[in-house]
């Protein structure tokens, strides 16, 4: 999603934004709240594009075409960067104050007194998630938020807006781009929802069947950590390949780096897996309440499947063991079996 795509679906946000831009009012730091991490991400690009555009049109909307908005969009722009959680905690962690590691508050802030590498072009600092900043990451992060570095500029990127301090949120302008939509694009999300629709509406009090749809979640499931590593080593691949020329010292710090951020986006890709499954039968049960399927969040993940009629009572069961399976993956240590005995409970709801 571009810029004008934006302006299409925002459009009295959009406006208010050009217009700052043309008054040369835009704030320094803004708390970006959207709802699915895609359109977190697309909407700080438009946002850097608005605020560093070379040849910004006469209501302030970026060109979209010189250097600057051409790079970000392809995400090549040398001086944009980001925060991201990483570890099995997701968090966000403060770092090191003489010797910061890359992805923690202290790196983050180190890059915007570091002489621009573009030769005076504006820097660019995007914290996604940053609900996953705990008080002590905030608190060191205000300074910086407080007296920005000459000519740049911040997005504070969440879900969750009011899980960050009121000190946070109060030193930056707020801007809301909500869709009541979950994006799920983890590999393997149709074959996970096609084995949900076999589970609830063809595996009636057969134990077998619910057993080798168990299995298929499980296999699914196995398939998100590998996910995770190729998608964190693809974007750290010109690191890893500098670091081997470096001191094995160096080397290692940045092989730790890596491996937090495998486990961190595993994670996160987990947190949509599992909200997924939930997805699929609260939506279920929404249409045994006699919800037309066009008012759904997530109307696609029916899509290619037929749904057979429904009673609300089974619909609302297999809900339930839904939401069990949720809280019971919070303390289980046993993956497999809690999803193995919520497949055997959804057989035996009808």
């Amino acid at each position: 999603m571009n810029f004008n795509d934006f302006e299409q679906k925002y459009p009295a946000l959009m406006t208010c934004l050009k217009r700052a831009r043309k008054e040369r009012r835009l704030a320094h730091a803004y708390l970006l709240h959207g709802d699915t991490p895609q359109i977190r991400n697309d909407f700080a690009v438009a946002l850097a594009q608005l605020s560093s555009c070379l040849q910004p049109k006469s209501d302030g909307a970026p060109c979209g075409v010189c250097q600057v908005c051409d790079q970000l969009c392809r995400g090549v722009y040398s001086e944009y960067y980001t925060l991201t959680p990483v570890g099995k905690k997701l968090q966000i962690q403060v770092g090191d104050r003489t010797n910061p590691e890359p992805n923690t508050v202290r790196w983050f802030e180190e890059q915007f007194y570091f002489t621009s590498i573009a030769g005076g072009g504006r820097k660019i600092g995007v914290i996604f998630d940053a609900d996953r900043m705990n008080t002590e990451s905030q608190n060191a992060f205000l300074k910086t938020l407080e007296e920005p570095p000459p000519d740049s500029f911040f997005i504070v990127a969440t879900g969750n807006p009011a899980a960050l301090l009121p000190t946070t949120r109060s030193r930056c302008h707020g801007i809301m781009v909500l869709e009541n939509h979950c994006e799920f694009n983890f590999i393997g999300a149709p074959e996970l929802f096609a084995t949900l629709h076999k589970l609830q509406f063809s595996s009636s009090r057969d134990l077998v069947a619910a057993e080798q749809a168990a299995g298929q979640i499980i296999m699914l499931s196995r398939q998100l950590e590998n996910q995770a590593d190729s998608e964190v080593s693809a974007i750290w691949a010109t690191r890893i390949e500098q670091a081997e020329e470096m001191d094995s010292a160096f080397k290692k710090r940045l092989d730790k780096h890596v491996e937090s951020g495998v486990a961190g986006e595993y994670v996160r890709i987990r947190n949509y897996f599992m909200s997924a499954i939930h997805t699929w039968f609260a939506q279920v049960y929404q249409l045994s309440c006699g919800v037309p399927q066009e008012f759904l969040a997530n109307p696609e993940i029916f899509d290619n499947l037929t749904l057979p009629d429904i009673s609300e009572e089974k619909a609302a069961g297999c809900l339930e063991e839904a939401e069990k399976l949720l809280y019971n993956l919070r303390f289980m240590v046993s993956e497999e079996l809690a999803i193995r005995s919520f497949c055997m409970n959804v057989a035996m709801k009808h």
